[in-house]
């Protein structure tokens, strides 16, 4: 069983200044609610427990819930939003951390945006910077931690985060887009992750490599149909999730959840 933490989209709203959103987009937030539910109903059927952080109405891009922090065991390292308007989730989420028994949370001096640019495998901590996550928030978490970090540089701005590149199926085993790296960055991949599934353009321009994978269950964007195929085809169960509404703001199921370890 996994633990996620959520944060409804109640105040939802869209951010024209992401590359994600298309010019005149409007948010339908009726549809964006019954998605986060889907979703939501999906790990819950799954066997997996979520947690809710109370949405705000000052804190209209909350709902990305996995941007506001990283876990490794019980220490919690908070992020820095590369947005002033984003500053304000980081004392709800310590408040949150800290009245549920964490009491080993930090908050770091340089820009990091949590599970946005930050996995963890059996192995180290993957990170990504270029856009949002400065790369000495690196050294900072390789520090805190005591996990050796690989960094990766992102170059394409429609990939800004590592989550929307790259994700974790298990301990041992990722799929990415090579285009969205850096040359170097795609040669570490390849000798790190030499079974690595690869999306192709297709998926990662539907978000599709914006999952979330307990290792078994693989909770993806519904339009990402060959990686779905290439899921099933290693064993995995892709849970298809149509996240329409958020996918305008740049997010799917991964930017909506943080995983919670103890």
């Amino acid at each position: 069983m996994q633990h996620y933490l959520m944060c409804p989209p109640t105040y939802f709203e869209l951010d024209p200044s992401n590359p994600w959103t298309p010019p005149h987009a409007t948010l339908d937030r009726d549809r964006a609610k019954r998605e986060w539910e889907t979703l939501r109903a999906a790990y819950e059927d799954a066997g997996h427990r979520v947690s809710l952080l109370e949405p705000r109405p000052e804190l209209t891009q909350m709902v990305f819930s996995g941007n506001g922090a990283f876990l490794v065991g019980d220490q919690v390292m908070l992020a820095r939003f590369h947005s002033p308007d984003r500053e304000g989730e980081v004392a709800v989420h310590r408040a949150w951390f800290e009245s549920h028994g964490y009491d080993r949370v930090f908050t770091p001096d340089v820009t990091n945006e949590g599970e946005g640019d930050f996995f963890l495998t059996e192995r180290f901590i993957l990170a990504g910077t270029g856009f949002r996550t400065e790369h000495e928030a690196h050294l900072v978490a390789q520090d805190h931690f005591g996990v050796p970090v690989i960094s990766l540089r992102l170059v394409d701005e429609r990939f800004y985060h590592l989550d929307t590149a790259l994700f974790v199926l298990d301990n041992r085993t990722i799929a990415y887009y090579p285009p969205a790296f850096s040359e170097g960055s795609r040669r570490v991949l390849e000798r790190l992750f030499p079974d690595a599934l690869i999306a192709d353009e297709q998926d990662a321009f539907a978000l599709g490599l914006n999952c979330v994978s307990d290792g078994t269950h693989v909770f993806v964007q519904h339009e990402a149909e060959n990686l779905r195929r290439e899921l099933a085809g290693r064993g995995y169960r892709p849970v298809p999730i149509d996240m329409t509404e958020f996918r305008k703001a740049g997010g799917a199921p991964k930017c909506c959840t943080m995983r919670l370890y103890r």
